[in-house]
């Protein structure tokens, strides 16, 4: 019989049953449910909000300052008349109102300056919102392919099952006809009991994994779920396309999020060098202001009454209007000092790019060390496993003649199963290490929506 059918067979009945079950999620569908739910990428993103109000506040800030006052006053016993300045001993109410606005006309151009540091402090949090989803996205691709891994040692470990079946049924048969000895049964049922206990291990590592997979996409109300599995297929492209690590980086400098965050970072710090160098020249501004006031104390002389309120308002109105010009002469000289460490904080996020940029280039270094090493490695595992089976097949005929023992035939049995296992996980890392480095060429990888 035919072990990878019989493995295709599990897989494709563990499909079957999933379509008729519960909803099989797709690798796409794990990304995007874990995008819209995962409350980690929620509070970077709340974190950019913020940024986007802080750079439209700095435009803002450009306006004029306008503030109106008001107030009322009762005084009582001796205190000072506020429309004629001398001291009375008379209970009296008034009340004033103004308005007043200011304009900067030139602050060194910081208010400039401060609107372009937001702008791209907001535009950097974005982007730290992008490698965000990313990296949500690699640890569901993780998750889901643990699954995969983990049903595939469970199929191998099924199939293994139905070998000790068939086996044990073929000794009864022969202790029956007098071929075998009565103790040769034991050794069959041990060998399936082995069996028995690695499907119940294996089923238990995909419950697991599955675990890890609903934690990942934090999947409310579920225990379990189910995704769509396929018959592995890796595309091995080790002698049709030849990888460099530098074409790749350079790719991977123009798009990846965290290079072009610390450059928009780098760019805000550049600007806050400018804010403050501002702080050291004269500032100019203009200012204008309008007051009246009502006051009980106020008197017609003719008629020995008050004035009345609106002949108040228009009599005691004042307005005024001027230039303020400040000239920034010893400070001790702090704001020289803020000169010198916003230098400094340009120096460390240059620094910190350069930091990324190496990060990034070892990153795909590694990737592509990795495989070129797991292209050759999948090539022989698929090679053993041939030879595995064959030796099997062969194995299985001489036992059924009585040519074999039963320990000879569970160990070319164990052989079989463990290079089918290390098939499947080099295939797996193979495929996890191509669409790593496919997303470091650009190339879509998920479908994440960019709008959160």
């Amino acid at each position: 019989m035919n072990f990878k059918k019989e493995i295709l067979f599990f897989v494709t009945l563990l499909m079957v049953t999933n379509f008729y079950g519960q909803k099989a999620w797709t690798l796409d569908a794990c990304v995007s449910h874990a995008i819209a739910n995962n409350l980690s990428l929620k509070d970077v993103a709340l974190t950019a909000n913020s940024g986007k109000e802080t750079y439209n506040q700095s435009k803002r800030n450009l306006l004029p300052s306008i503030s109106g006052y008001s107030d009322y006053n009762l005084r009582f016993g001796r205190s000072e008349d506020p429309n004629s300045g001398a001291y009375v001993n008379t209970d009296f109410f008034s009340n004033n109102y103004s308005i007043n606005a200011s304009l900067d006309v030139f602050q060194g151009f910081q208010k400039i300056n401060a609107i372009k540091a937001s702008k791209y402090l907001h535009k950097a949090n974005m982007e730290d919102v992008e490698k965000q989803k990313f990296t949500l996205a690699f640890s569901v691709m993780s998750a889901f392919y643990d699954i995969q891994y983990y049903q595939g040692l469970l199929a191998i470990s099924k199939s293994k099952r139905i070998v000790s079946k068939t086996n044990l049924k073929l000794v009864k048969k022969q202790i029956e006809l007098g071929l075998k000895a009565g103790a040769d049964i034991y050794e069959a049922e041990s060998t399936l009991l082995a069996d028995d206990l690695e499907v119940t291990q294996n089923l238990n590592l995909v419950q697991g994994a599955k675990l890890r997979l609903i934690q990942a996409i934090n999947l409310e109300g579920e225990n379990t779920i189910e995704i769509q599995t396929n018959p592995l297929e890796v595309y091995n492209d080790q002698n049709k396309l030849k990888i460099e690590t530098d074409s790749i980086y350079t790719e991977a400098l123009g798009f990846l999020p965290t290079i072009k965050a610390q450059k928009f970072r780098m760019k805000a710090a550049k600007k806050q060098v400018a804010i403050a160098r501002g702080a050291l020249y004269p500032s100019l501004s203009i200012f204008a202001g309008y007051g009246t006031g009502y006051f009980e104390t106020n008197i017609d002389v003719n008629t020995n009454d008050i004035i009345p309120f609106r002949t108040q308002i228009e009599d005691n109105t004042s307005k005024q209007i001027g230039v303020s010009l400040s000239i920034p002469i010893s400070d001790k000289w702090s704001k020289r000092s803020r000169v010198k460490q916003q230098k400094i904080e340009l120096e460390r996020a240059s620094n910190g790019l350069k930091i990324q940029q190496q990060l990034v280039y070892q990153t795909i270094q590694q990737l592509v060390q990795e495989k070129n090493a797991l292209s050759v490695e999948y090539e022989q595992t698929i090679k053993q496993m041939n030879a595995e089976e064959q030796a099997f097949k062969i194995a299985q005929k001489k036992y059924e003649k009585g040519l074999l023992s039963a320990v000879d035939l569970n160990q070319a049995k164990n052989l079989f199963a463990t290079a089918q296992s290390r098939r499947l996980q080099a295939g797996l890392l193979l495929k996890m290490n191509s669409s790593t480095l496919d997303f470091y060429r650009g190339l879509p990888v998920f479908n994440i929506n960019t709008n959160f």
